[in-house]
């Protein structure tokens, strides 16, 4: 084998390295046609995702738009409605305030009622001093003693004065329980003690003479609170110098003016039984003029009556007609008279004998309040008409009026079952009850069977007067009162 030239071999090399590059060309050729395919789709997807980005942007650039202007608005609202945004936080703050306000108040109140129990304290001790306060807010003054007239309570008077006197006498009014001395002297401090003693005295006397002398109806038990504030103060007063008011003494003070009270009660209790027995004096003196005025009257009808007669014997004819029929109307005169001077004379005679009488007037005292009374007069109308004179505005109508042998203890038996029901429990004579008519019907009639009672009560001026009142505010009704100018 013959060798190869250099430069057939190095040709057979380049050749060998061109086939490989060739074939390596064909292979890259294929790669980068499916190179370009690749690049081509990718492309596509590119231009696509820029499409997409490219409409991404343009919706990114409408919501940012949108976001600023929702951001414009929110800060609107901010602005506008600052204090509805910053409702939580004003709420606690409120809420903080509400404590604070709350504490306050009960520190207030605490402070309130501490100073109310000073004040009611103050209040109560000057109403001891004060004239105008409410008789209700006093309590009512209970009698102490029950003597039968007023001249007992006179004596007692005197008695419980004297027994102050003796105790003043005796040096147990006022006692100091220290022997004081003064500058090392005992005689100097007995002079003290008793210049004490003695302003002490005087300055417990005056306040009591000065409730004693003011007491009464309303005020009773007030000015007994009076002396015992006196008591009191003055005995704090002189604690320091150990001199004390008996409260013996105290007693016989407080005695003394519950006594002066009741006293006066019991005068004015006599002064009034003292009217009510002069009233029925003067009822008596009416039933005999009106039992003289009866037979005056019947002796006048007897003499009429006589001198017809005389006349009738001596007539005729006409004359005598008209004379009879003269007769006979002077009989009947004469049998009404003789009647009535009996009744008078049986009432003057009896004094029990009379009329109880059941009235009401609605238009002084309203509905169901009724006078439950008694006379002894001939005419017990009469009693009524002057109960109906100027100091009620209009008249009582009469319901019952009970002719009976014992007026007082009908009208005493009525008084009592209607006791509770008084209109002025003070003062048993003034006879008004709060009762239904047909109570005091029935009552009556336990008694008096042939009693008659008229419930439905008249009260004609009354109802006058109420129907001309109404039809006067109808009539201002009507009127139309133009003003002067619009």
């Amino acid at each position: 084998m013959s060798s190869l030239s250099p430069s057939i071999y190095e040709l057979a090399i380049v050749l060998a390295l061109l086939v490989i590059v060739l074939i390596i060309i064909f292979r890259f050729t294929d790669k980068i046609k499916i190179l370009k395919e690749f690049l081509a789709v990718e492309k596509k997807e590119i231009s696509l995702l820029n499409y997409e980005n490219n409409l991404l942007k343009d919706n990114l650039a409408l919501e940012t738009e949108d976001k600023l202007l929702l951001l414009d608005k929110i800060k609107f609202f901010e602005e506008k409605f600052s204090d509805v945004f910053n409702l939580e936080e004003r709420i606690d703050e409120l809420d903080k305030e509400i404590i604070k306000r709350n504490t306050e108040i009960d520190s207030l109140r605490n402070s309130y009622q501490q100073k109310k129990v000073v004040f009611d304290g103050l209040i109560a001790e000057a109403a001891i001093y004060d004239e105008t306060i409410e008789f209700a807010e006093l309590g009512f003054y209970k009698p102490s003693f029950s003597f039968e007239h007023s001249e007992q309570y006179k004596e007692e008077i005197s008695r419980v004065k004297a027994d102050q006197k003796q105790m003043i006498t005796d040096k147990t009014a006022i006692i100091c329980t220290t022997e004081w001395t003064l500058e090392g002297s005992k005689v100097k401090g007995r002079t003290m003690t008793n210049r004490s003693i003695r302003m002490t005295a005087r300055a417990f006397n005056n306040e009591c003479d000065a409730a004693i002398s003011k007491v009464k109806w309303n005020n009773a038990q007030r000015m007994i609170e009076r002396i015992q504030k006196g008591f009191d103060a003055i005995n704090k007063l002189n604690e320091s110098n150990a001199i004390y008011i008996d409260r013996e003494y105290f007693a016989l003070k407080v005695n003394e003016l519950k006594l002066t009270h009741e006293y006066h009660e019991k005068k004015q209790e006599e002064k009034e039984e003292q009217a009510e027995i002069r009233q029925q004096i003067r009822e008596e003196v009416k039933l005999e003029k009106e039992m003289a005025d009866a037979f005056k009257e019947e002796d006048k009808f007897q003499s009429l009556l006589d001198k017809a007669n005389m006349q009738a014997q001596k007539s005729s004819g006409e004359k005598l007609l008209k004379l009879q029929e003269q007769i006979a109307k002077l009989n009947d005169d004469l049998a009404d008279a003789h009647q009535k001077s009996e009744r008078a004379k049986s009432m003057a005679e009896r004094t029990k004998v009379g009329h109880v009488y059941v009235i009401s007037n609605i238009g002084s005292f309203g509905e169901n309040v009724y006078k439950i009374g008694m006379t002894r007069r001939l005419e017990p109308l009469d009693r009524v008409k002057e109960l109906g004179d100027a100091s009620v505005p209009f008249l009582f109508d009469v319901h019952a009026m009970i002719y009976t042998e014992n007026a007082p203890e009908l009208e005493k038996y009525l008084h009592r079952e209607f006791h509770d029901r008084r209109l002025n429990l003070v003062n048993n004579r003034k006879e008004f009850f709060d009762v239904e008519l047909l109570e005091i019907e029935n009552i009556v009639k336990e008694k008096h069977v042939d009693a008659e009672f008229y419930i439905t009560a008249e009260a004609r001026e009354y109802k006058e007067s109420k129907a001309i009142r109404a039809q006067k505010k109808e009539e201002s009704n009507l009127v139309i009162d133009f003003p002067v100018a619009i």
